[in-house]
């Protein structure tokens, strides 16, 4: 019986610097998809040396392109990548193992570790990794869900955990750190406002805090040395900033309104 079939697909938007690298790791795919979303630079041109499956369309939110690119897939099998990770030699011959022994016929979902290279160094502690990611699954027994900007992938029926790593190549440096965390944050605290979550003191006090202590201490973030402590500081701070956004919001939607 001939191994069930896989879609590759790529959600991406301005990253020339990544994509090849992305797209060279699933080569090995039956199909690559590729959802652009208008990119000002050269992303949607080296897409289209890999696959001539390469749809350009407004950006939807995190959750909202990936259940479009799902629908325009042609395979029962969709291993979702973003264009800014690569699927590592080991993860791809772990899957194919799966598939050509017909094992993925017991299953309807497959998870696996991202490893993230920041800072010149791969990221193995604090809430970095194994980082789990769901991103193998059929596809009609498979969903987008989630809360932006953070999408997440829900399967009914057996998931099996792989061993290998995804890679993730996640920031160019501190700044492009600090760009990425400003955006989520304003996401994160949009996203709470519309589900009528409320500002409240304590979480803006004590959360940030707390999640220095747990990444650092308790995850042993310190044994990825500075990084770790930058990675550490960098989320608490986030942490705060989302609640501080979301009592902006809440005020400036009290606000009277003046007319002119």
């Amino acid at each position: 019986m001939p191994r069930e079939k896989i879609s590759a697909c790529i959600t991406a938007g301005n990253e020339e610097e990544g994509i090849r690298r992305c797209l060279e790791s699933v080569k090995w795919a039956d199909e690559i998809v590729v959802i652009d979303s208008f990119s000002s630079d050269n992303t949607a041109a080296i897409s289209r040396e890999y696959t001539d499956r390469v749809y350009q369309h407004r950006w939807l939110g995190y959750i909202g392109q990936k259940t479009l690119i799902k629908d325009l897939a042609a395979h029962e099998w969709i291993l979702f990548v973003d264009a800014d990770e690569e699927v590592s030699t080991e993860l791809r011959d772990a899957i194919l193992r799966e598939f050509e022994s017909g094992e993925s016929r017991n299953y309807n979902g497959y998870e696996f570790p991202r490893l993230v290279w920041y800072l010149g160094k791969w990221i193995r502690h604090g809430d970095w990794y194994p980082d789990t990611k769901l991103r193998l699954f059929r596809r009609g027994n498979g969903r987008c869900a989630g809360q932006e900007p953070h999408d997440r992938i829900e399967v009914d029926g057996p998931v099996k955990s792989l061993k290998a790593d995804l890679f993730h190549y996640t920031y160019n440096d501190i700044s492009d750190q600090v760009r990425t965390l400003n955006r989520f944050s304003s996401i994160t605290a949009e996203t709470h406002q519309d589900a009528g979550r409320r500002f409240r003191l304590v979480d803006l006090l004590f959360r940030p805090a707390f999640k220095f202590f747990r990444y650092y201490f308790l995850k042993l973030g310190f044994l990825d040395g500075m990084p770790g402590l930058i990675i550490a500081g960098s989320t608490s701070f986030t942490v705060f900033i989302k609640y501080a956004k979301l009592w902006e919001l809440e005020r400036n939607a009290a606000a009277p309104t003046t007319e002119s």
